[in-house]
């Protein structure tokens, strides 16, 4: 039975987000620049979202570029944005094919204007497609998502717009970027670090993680498919005891 077929498709995480990490060290292991390792990744990226698209998921973030990511050398930054603008220009008619819908966020107003010009046209051109979601998150960081809708909701309750006393946990996510979307079930991370570097810090409270040792090039449909494998053998509690779960 190959690993696809061992996939529950009735208890699938809805929502699967992603950090992309080790395109850097792929190419180093193999004496080439960095660059080469992100161009590789674009392959993965590619894969993933079929993968996810095939099952049935319903969104798929990507972790592209954080807004840590701008304190990199400027050449790799220009070829990243480069590798962006190329990905978009042959994978949108793909995207509307199979009924993907793409979705970004992020500080999006510091790309350069042909990056966002093209993200504006992908995102337009596909909104109307209705299967799997893809968000990706793009000169994003989480702490300046929370500070941004933050200073939006104190803004709001100043100006008589929000009652504070009704400001609660779904009143604020709804000042987040990903507001109207589920948080995620399964965060996976590449490369082996143990960490979520500043990604969607509100949104994965509950989410379960996933860390492969997998340098991001290399992760393919059946990586894919094994973590979503780990993810149906866990028990999910949020915070109950097992029989609860099991009363339910």
């Amino acid at each position: 039975m190959s690993l696809k077929e061992q996939i529950n498709t009735v208890k699938l995480p809805s929502h699967i987000a992603v950090i992309m990490d080790g395109n850097g060290r792929w190419a180093r292991q193999r004496g080439l620049d960095r660059v080469f390792g992100h161009q590789q990744g674009v392959n993965a990226v590619r894969n993933v979202i079929e993968a996810a698209a095939e099952l049935g998921v319903r969104y798929l973030t990507l972790y592209a570029f954080s807004t840590e990511n701008w304190g990199r050398p400027d050449e790799e930054v220009s070829a990243l944005m480069s590798i962006m603008i190329q990905s978009l220009n042959k994978e949108t008619e793909t995207l509307i094919k199979n009924n993907i819908r793409m979705m970004t966020i992020g500080d999006v107003g510091r790309l350069a204007d042909d990056v966002r010009e093209r993200l504006d046209d992908t995102i337009k051109l596909t909104s109307a497609c209705t299967g799997l979601s893809l968000i990706v998150a793009l000169s994003y960081s989480s702490r300046w998502e929370i500070t941004e809708a933050a200073r939006r909701l104190a803004n709001d309750v100043k100006n008589g717009v929000v009652n504070i006393d009704s400001v609660n946990e779904d009143r604020f996510g709804n000042y987040l970027s990903t507001a109207g979307i589920p948080d995620p079930d399964l965060m996976i991370r590449t490369s082996g670090e143990m960490r979520i570097s500043n990604f969607l810090l509100w949104q994965l409270a509950y989410a379960e993680l996933y860390i492969t040792e997998t340098l991001w090039p290399d992760f393919g449909k059946d990586n894919f498919y094994e973590a979503i494998i780990e993810y149906q053998r866990r028990e999910r509690r949020f915070g109950k005891t097992s029989e609860q779960v099991a009363d339910k």
